[in-house]
């Protein structure tokens, strides 16, 4: 039950969007700051939440939003991600990244708003040195994408001790699926994620899926990640936002499924889904890209009492399939 008003930035894009639905389901009372960068204002139910286009560096904006509704907590989706970028204008992912949430915590400071719900990435892990990757695992991130979230999560840490903000930082695995609604879905541009490039060469909408190594480490040589459907990452945020509520301290947690699934795999999943034939081509390794990476969730459930429903691929290539047949995405009708 709703204790509160909830801000969301980066409430529009696509895990964003999804929380926004898990918690309306919740009886929650939503706000939602984005600039409409990345996020699709028709990703958002506008008869249901209070959306305001604009950016959270805007203080001036910032300190109207939290005298008007007054916040008692923040979920913070805001944020560019997109590594190879990151590496080429790192200055552009520090600026947005790190330095515009300052802005955000400034105002909560302000107007005494103690939660605080990150969006943080494994990529804060760099490299693994074992896995399945815990929370204890080193982190030493390799791109200035991953340094831009671990350097936000030490600010977070900062903050709790100098005025009490208590944060839960969410590192998110590989996000992928779609609403089972088929309305709201992974709509990035340009897209990088592997399930839905490979959808869309399924559609033909590209000429062919571009698979980057098959000599790695791992049973058919193909990398090997964990993917953690876009709706339990929603049912996380919504469990964090209760543990909070229930005075809990400031905590980093894993979100994955502690099960990983090769390229390989998951292109013969999509096959089977799609009832289609996708084109693959091979090129050489991307530099970067480690052989395997797998969470350890298990610390999600102890502390917050949440762990994966959606196991099986099959499951976030279906919803995915669906929503790029969807009628509200005539771009995509396949």
């Amino acid at each position: 039950m709703s204790q509160g008003t909830l801000l969301i930035t980066g409430g529009a894009g696509y895990i964003g969007s999804h929380t926004v639905r898990h918690l309306l389901e919740q009886n929650e009372r939503v706000v939602v700051l984005d600039n409409l960068v990345f996020g699709h204002r028709d990703a958002l139910p506008l008869d249901r939440v209070t959306f305001i286009e604009g950016d959270m560096a805007d203080a001036a904006l910032v300190e109207k939003l939290f005298a008007e509704h007054k916040p008692e907590a923040v979920l913070h989706f805001a944020a560019f991600a997109y590594v190879g970028e990151s590496v080429t204008d790192p200055l552009k992912y520090y600026r947005n990244n790190l330095a515009a949430p300052l802005t955000l915590l400034e105002a909560m400071q302000r107007h005494s708003c103690k939660r605080f719900i990150f969006s943080s990435t494994c990529a804060t892990y760099g490299d693994p040195v074992r896995i399945p990757i815990d929370e204890s695992h080193p982190q030493s991130p390799v791109n200035p994408y991953g340094a831009s979230k671990w350097m936000l999560e030490r600010v977070l840490r900062d903050c709790d001790r100098a005025w009490g903000l208590k944060s839960v930082f969410l590192r998110y695995f590989n996000a992928s699926g779609c609403h089972p609604s088929g309305e709201i879905g992974e709509d990035h541009n340009p897209e990088t994620h592997l399930i839905p490039l490979v959808l869309q060469a399924a559609a033909g909408l590209r000429p062919h899926i571009t698979v980057f190594g098959t000599d790695y480490p791992t049973p058919d040589g193909t990398c090997i990640r964990d993917y953690i459907h876009v709706c339990d990452l929603a049912s996380a945020h919504a469990l964090a936002l209760n543990y909070l509520r229930k005075e809990g301290e400031t905590v980093a947690v894993n979100l994955g499924t502690g099960k990983g699934f090769s390229v390989k795999e998951i292109i013969t999943t999509a096959e089977a889904v799609t009832g289609r034939t996708i084109p693959v081509s091979y090129g050489e390794r991307r530099a970067g890209d480690p052989s395997e990476l797998i969470a350890d969730p298990r610390l999600a459930k102890q502390i917050l009492q949440w762990q994966a429903v959606h196991l099986d691929p099959r499951d976030h290539i279906d919803s995915a399939w669906r929503w790029m047949n969807g009628t509200r995405r005539g771009r995509y009708a396949v």
